[in-house]
C-alpha cells in the first residue's frame, strides 16, 4: 500500500462533519498535565513544518511543541537546514529522540505510517501562509493528516482547504479563531473573587521563552503537589494542550480583558486551584503589541515575573526597535498594574555558561530580586521565586508530602 493511500487509524481519528472549523477547545479538554508525564502511547501521532525555523525566533510553536506537548507525540520536524540532527540536542543540547528532516516524505519514512495530525511550527509576524506552504499543507491534507493551524490565517474560510479536508476525511483546526462576536466577555470584575495567587510571566520582548518559564514553573509546582493551572494566551500553549486558554491577539481588544478574565475564573470555579500561572505576550513597553496591557488588565496579577534576554539589543522583527531594560519594564509593570514583580528570569541566547551566571549575579544586584534562569539553572531557584512569596504555599506542599 502506498504512502499516499494509508489512513488514519488512530483511535483519536476524528469522524467526518460537514463543519470543519471545530472548536478545538472541545477536542481536547483533558486537565493540564506536567511535563514529567510522559505521552501515551495512544496520544495523536504528529509531524511538525518548520522550514528554515527550527530553533529561531519564528519557529517558537515548533520549538514549544518539541519541549512539550500534552495532545501529540511529535515523530520528527521538517526543516531540511538542520535535517539530520536531534531537536532536542538544537534547542536544549540534550537528545529527545525527535529528529528533523529534510521533507515531508522523509518525515513519512521515519514515521513508518501516516501521521495523524501536521502542524505547521512557524509563527510569521505578518501571520500569513506563502503560497508554497499552502501547498505543502494541501499535499498534508491529501496524505490524510488533520492540519493544525496556528497564524491568523483561517484555511477553514478559504474554499480549497474546506473542500479539500472534506474530499480526504480530516480536519483542520484554526487555533486562532475566535468566538462568534455575540459570545464574547467584558471584563466584569469577578477576577477578584479569585483567592489565589495568580502570577503572570510577563516579558521585555516577544519570542523571549515566556510560556516556557510559565510551563516549567506550572510543572514544578505540581510536582510538589500543589493543584496548579497554567493559562494560555497564545496559540501554541493552546495547540500544547492547555485546557483554559485564550488566543488573546485574535479577539477584538475591546473583548481582550474580558475573555482572559472569564477563563481564570472558570478555572478557579472547576478546578479550586492552589495557584495560577498566567502565559504573557508581547511586552508591555513594546508598541507594536497591546496583549500584554490586556494580560495585567484582565488577570489582576498578585504577582509578576518578568522574563529578560540580556543580549537581546532590539526588538525581534524592529532592528531599529531598543528593548527596555528589565528595571525600566518592572517600573512600567508595577505602574501600570497594582502588582509587585517578584523575579527575573533569563533568556541566555547567544550566551556562554559562565555569562549566565554572571549576568545571574548582576541582575540580582541591581534589581534586589532573585533571578535565575529556568533551563540552564536548577529548577528550585524557580521554585523558590514563587515560594518565597506566597510561603504558606510551602506549608501546603508540606502537608501533600
Amino acid at each position: 500500500m502506498s504512502i499516499s493511500t494509508k489512513k488514519l487509524t488512530n483511535v483519536f481519528e476524528l469522524n467526518r462533519t460537514e463543519e470543519t472549523d471545530i472548536d478545538h477547545h472541545s477536542i481536547f479538554s483533558t486537565p493540564w498535565t506536567p511535563l514529567c508525564h510522559q505521552v501515551r502511547s495512544m496520544t495523536p501521532t504528529a509531524i511538525i513544518y518548520c522550514e528554515g525555523n527550527f530553533g529561531k525566533v519564528d519557529g517558537k510553536t515548533a520549538n514549544g511543541l518539541v519541549r512539550y506537548s500534552h495532545n501529540y507525540r511529535i515523530l520528527s520536524v521538517i526543516d531540511s537546514e538542520l535535517a539530520s540532527l536531534d531537536t532536542g540536542e538544537v534547542l536544549d543540547g540534550q537528545k529527545n529522540n525527535i529528529p528533523l528532516v529534510a521533507n515531508m516524505e522523509e518525515a513519512l519514512i521515519h514515521a513508518e505510517t501516516v501521521p495523524d495530525y501536521f502542524i505547521f511550527g512557524i509563527a510569521p509576524s505578518q501571520g500569513l501562509f506563502s503560497d508554497g506552504e499552502k501547498q505543502i499543507i494541501l499535499n498534508a491534507i491529501s496524505l490524510n493528516m488533520n492540519i493544525v493551524n496556528g497564524v491568523h490565517e483561517f484555511l477553514n474560510d478559504d474554499p480549497i482547504f474546506r473542500e479539500a479536508s472534506l474530499k480526504n476525511n480530516v480536519h483542520i483546526l484554526d487555533i486562532r479563531k475566535p468566538k462568534n462576536k455575540k459570545d464574547l466577555q467584558l471584563f466584569s470584575g469577578k477576577i477578584h473573587s479569585v483567592k489565589c495567587p495568580r502570577i503572570a510571566v510577563m516579558g521585555t520582548d516577544c519570542a523571549l521563552g515566556k510560556r516556557t518559564t510559565a510551563t516549567i514553573l506550572a510543572n514544578e509546582l505540581s510536582n510538589k503537589g500543589l493543584n496548579v493551572v497554567m493559562i494560555a494566551t497564545g496559540q501554541t500553549g493552546i495547540i500544547q494542550g492547555a485546557p483554559y486558554c485564550v488566543a488573546l491577539d485574535a479577539v477584538p481588544s475591546q473583548f481582550c480583558a474580558g475573555e482572559l478574565e472569564a477563563v481564570i475564573v472558570k478555572a478557579y470555579e472547576v478546578e479550586n486551584p492552589d495557584i495560577i500561572i498566567i502565559e504573557g505576550q508581547g511586552a508591555l513597553s513594546h508598541p507594536a503589541f497591546s496583549t500584554s496591557s490586556f494580560i495585567l488588565r484582565g488577570s489582576c496579577p498578585t504577582s509578576v515575573i518578568l522574563q529578560h534576554a540580556p543580549k537581546r539589543r532590539y526588538h525581534v522583527d524592529f532592528p531599529d526597535m531598543p528593548i527596555s531594560s528589565a528595571a525600566v519594564e518592572i517600573n512600567l509593570i508595577e505602574s501600570f498594574s497594582n502588582t509587585t514583580v517578584i523575579g527575573l528570569t533569563l533568556n541566555h541566547e547567544d550566551m556562554s555558561a559562565d555569562e549566565i551566571i554572571s549576568e545571574i549575579s548582576a541582575y540580582s544586584a541591581e534589581l534586589g530580586l532573585p533571578v535565575t534562569d529556568p533551563l540552564s539553572q536548577p529548577k528550585e531557584q524557580l521554585l523558590q521565586m514563587v515560594l518565597s512569596t506566597y510561603p504558606w504555599l510551602e506549608k501546603k506542599m508540606a502537608e501533600q508530602r
